[in-house]
């Protein structure tokens, strides 16, 4: 009598370190440090570097996701933004955010992939973790003239007109304050 599915997968977890040398649990630890997501790429992994054959592959990356062993990647844009390499900047993101909110309740907060827009009826700036050391702030003060930190944005965004380079949460000073805020109201 065939056996159903549920068994079937079963039987296969139970001889899986005879047969593939691993329990399914070290299975599940190396498809989640390999960081892969979809369930065609994990089985291709584990066939292709590790010598599985197809039907523990296909349980393993079953199991994997069903287990949301996956890998853990941000949700929040901003996260994504502020990871690796970059998230010694979170601070400083969250200090401009600061000054933000204290701009008024009407600031549409608008991640992208690579920055984070800062819109009232159009965008007034917008926030980017640059380097591994730098988070610019563009900001759209159209017809103010450059000056000290305030540079103009030049090849760094068009869609600002200044840009103020950032290496520190302390320089989102009460200067850095008073340009979002003539920004947002013109905006």
């Amino acid at each position: 009598m065939p056996k159903s599915p549920e068994e079937m997968a079963a039987a296969m977890i139970a001889n899986m370190k005879e047969k593939t040398g691993k329990t399914l649990d070290e299975w599940l630890a190396i498809t989640k440090a390999a960081g892969l997501a979809k369930h065609g790429q994990i089985v291709k992994m584990l066939k292709t570097e590790h010598g599985m054959t197809h039907g523990f592959a296909n349980l393993t990356a079953h199991e994997t996701l069903k287990a949301g062993a996956s890998v853990e990647r941000p949700q929040d844009p901003v996260d994504a933004q502020y990871s690796g390499a970059k998230a010694a900047l979170r601070p400083i993101y969250d200090a401009i955010m600061e000054r933000v909110k204290a701009l008024g309740d009407d600031v549409e907060i608008s991640p992208k992939k690579a920055y984070v827009s800062l819109r009232r009826n159009k965008q007034f700036a917008l926030i980017q973790p640059s380097t591994k050391t730098r988070v610019d702030l563009g900001i759209n003060i159209k017809g103010r003239e450059p000056e000290g930190r305030l540079e103009a944005s030049g090849s760094f965004n068009a869609m600002v007109s200044h840009r103020v380079k950032l290496t520190a949460a302390d320089q989102v000073d009460d200067e850095v304050a008073a340009w979002l805020g003539e920004a947002y109201q013109v905006s």
